[in-house]
């Protein structure tokens, strides 16, 4: 059964006692990514909101603020693909050079390029 004495508190990460981050290091050994389920997402009046994780030590309970970086697919793509991934005419920019210069290692005439093994 839990203890509804105990005090409640809302804390950001920078301000932790080192008593505390020993305890999230503990219950985060490789970070947060194993333990998403595992993050809040509180909701403040003013419409705002940040995410936080529950600490309990034996005389409190603490909401820990922490920094989540949530991916935005079009960041992702920048970051991917650089910040021109389309042309102004609306074409997909594949990364190829325009125009039909062939000087590249492929030929259409037939050659097989190993004239030096002729018998």
């Amino acid at each position: 059964m839990m203890e509804t004495n105990k005090r409640r508190a809302v804390i950001s990460y920078a301000n932790l006692s080192p008593e505390l981050l020993d305890i999230i290091r503990e219950m985060y050994p490789r970070g947060y990514a194993d333990y998403m389920d595992e993050i809040m997402k509180i909701s403040k009046p003013d419409g705002t909101f940040f995410h936080a994780i529950k600490i309990e030590t034996p005389d409190a309970i603490y909401l820990v603020k922490i920094d989540v970086k949530i991916d935005d697919y079009a960041e992702v793509e920048k970051d991917i693909f650089g910040d021109n991934t389309t042309s102004d005419d609306g074409d997909d920019d594949d990364g190829f050079p325009d125009g039909g210069d062939s000087s590249g290692s492929f030929s259409d005439d037939g050659d097989s390029g190993d004239s030096d093994n002729e018998d």
